[in-house]
Formats: structure tokens, sequence, C-alpha cells
């Protein structure tokens, strides 16, 4: 066997160690590659006729036949349907503010190929856990003060145009129910259409000092896998005036894109001040084939003054 000569075994030595070193740096960066997340921009429509809580008539069962559904379906727009007028005319006047026109009744929810009789999951009997004591005390000193009409700060954070209880958590209601999503490598915005509130999760990092309160909490994001994970806490006290939830609010959201057209969103809510129990809901969102539109508050302008306005002359007519 012929010798190969030093010079040139140091060359191959050479050679052989940059190869390897080079491809343990490609595994390496076939490592840290970030992974191809699921495009998740766009509008959302989440609108839905599901109830939130499984009615008594489907207690123990969880999803629908399709013939099941369809007469269900019918009833509750039948049932729901505010174009019905009154007798008279003076029946009218303590009847909806509003004709079906305006209202997004949505379709039945279809859930991992299944009909459910509640966006409730969780508890298994498709019920919310019952509220607490404290919770109970806040909602009836807030239905008292609602019906009053001495100042301005007696009526609802939607009459003064401040908030509504349009998310988090993402649940559907007649109206308000598009989501505007547009993410970035550090950010995610997340923009309600009702008062066009948005919502800024922050990728990665901890919680700001429970000190920082806001509307929508302190969102905490990560991917696991193909799924967005929202941890949300730090909700100021004030979400008390417009819903069941208070400050304690504790949120886990999971994003996931299911088809090219539709994300399912889940979110387990834990309030125990306000709850007895944690509860998970699900709920489909369809993407919009429209943009976000504007949504223009004006009771604060205009009907908040005359209520209060009317409240007096009320306070008149009795003396």
């Amino acid at each position: 066997m012929p010798k190969i000569p030093v010079g040139r075994l140091a060359v191959l030595a050479v050679g052989l160690s940059a190869s390897v070193v080079a491809a343990g740096h490609a595994q390496s960066s076939r490592k840290a590659a970030p992974a191809v997340r699921p495009d998740i921009e766009g509008v959302w429509d989440f609108s839905s006729l599901t109830p939130l809580q499984r009615p008594a008539q489907f207690a123990g069962r969880a999803s629908l036949t399709r013939e099941e559904a369809a007469t269900f379906e019918r009833d509750l727009r039948q049932s729901q349907n505010v174009d019905r007028r009154g007798e008279t005319a003076e029946a009218d006047l303590s009847g909806p503010g509003i004709n079906e026109f305006w209202l997004e009744r949505g379709s039945l929810a279809l859930v991992d190929g299944r009909i459910p009789t509640s966006l409730v999951v969780d508890p298994p009997d498709g019920r919310i856990p019952a509220a607490t004591a404290e919770s109970q005390r806040r909602i009836a000193d807030r239905q008292r003060t609602s019906v009053r009409a001495d100042a301005a700060t007696d009526r609802s954070l939607s009459e003064r145009c401040l908030r509504a209880a349009s998310g988090p958590p993402y649940l559907p209601s007649p109206d308000a129910n598009t989501l505007r999503i547009v993410p970035s490598p550090t950010h995610i915005a997340l923009t309600a259409e009702k008062f066009h509130e948005t919502r800024i999760v922050t990728l990665g990092g901890g919680h700001r000092p429970s000190a920082f309160r806001t509307w929508t909490g302190d969102s905490r994001g990560r991917w696991e896998g193909d799924t967005l994970v929202v941890d949300t806490i730090n909700f100021t006290d004030q979400i008390g005036l417009t819903g069941r939830f208070d400050g304690r609010l504790h949120l886990t959201e999971r994003f996931r894109r299911v088809d090219p057209n539709t994300l399912r969103y889940e979110v387990t809510i834990e309030d125990a001040t306000a709850f007895v129990a944690p509860w998970t809901v699900v709920v489909p969102m369809r993407r919009a084939d429209h943009p976000l539109y504007e949504f223009a508050c004006h009771e604060g302008n205009y009907s908040l003054p005359n209520i209060l306005r009317g409240a007096r002359v009320e306070e008149q007519s009795r003396r």
C-alpha cells in the first residue's frame, strides 16, 4: 500500500474536521430554525346561534343530529326575532329598540365535526358554574343602580360609550362578533369591532406587576405547535360594570386554524371570586370577506342626556 505524505494527511485531517464542523453547524441551524406558524391574520366572524349554556331540553346531550339541529335553529330564529311587534303601538314602546336587520345571529356552531348543544364544553353538563355569593351581591347592586338616572355614572358603560363586553373572552352576542387579528414576530394585535378596542398580545416574557391593570388585561402569548396560547391576567376591577367577571379574571385562550377559513377558539375562564369553578368555551371563528367597519357610538352624546332629562321630567310629574 503506497504511503501518503504527512503534509497531505494534515490537509485531509483539516478538511475532514471542517466538514464535520460544517455539518454540525448545518444540523444546529436546522434545529434552531423557527417553526412555520399557521396564518391567523385576517378578519374573523364568531357569531353563533348556539347557546352559551346547554338548554334544559338537551340535558345530558353534548351534540345534535343534523335533523335535530335544523329544527332547533328554526325555533331559535323564531323566538329571538325582534321584528315581531306588539298588538298596539303602546306595547311596542317597551319592546326591542332595533330590528333584525342590525343583528348578527349567525348559525349553529360546528365544532370538531359535531353540532354542540352549548358553547360551554367544560363542565361536561354544558352549564356555567354558579356565581359566588360575592359576585351575586355585586351584580344585584349593579342592577339596582342601573335603573336609576340620577347621574351619568348610574348608567351602563355601553350607554356612556366607554366600553362594551365585547371581549376578551370573545363570546358570541347579538352584535359585535367581528375580530381582526394582525400578527408580527413579537406581538399580535386583536381588534374587536365594537368600540374598536385593540388588545396587544406580547409573545414571550413575563406578566407586568399586578399594579398595572387594563380593560383587556395583560396578555402574554406563546406558540405550542400550531396553536397560539394566550395567558391573560391583570384586568381592572371596573370590568365588573360590564358583565359577570371581575378583576381576578384569568383567561387561557387557544387559537388554532382547523381549515383555510376556520379558527378554533377555546378559552378557559378562571375567576375564583366570580365563579365557584373554572369553565371552558369553544367557539368557531369563520374568515370574513369584509373589512372591520367603523363602530361609531353616539349613545353617550345623545341618548344619555335625553335619559337624564327624561328622568327629571318624570320627577316633576310625580310632585
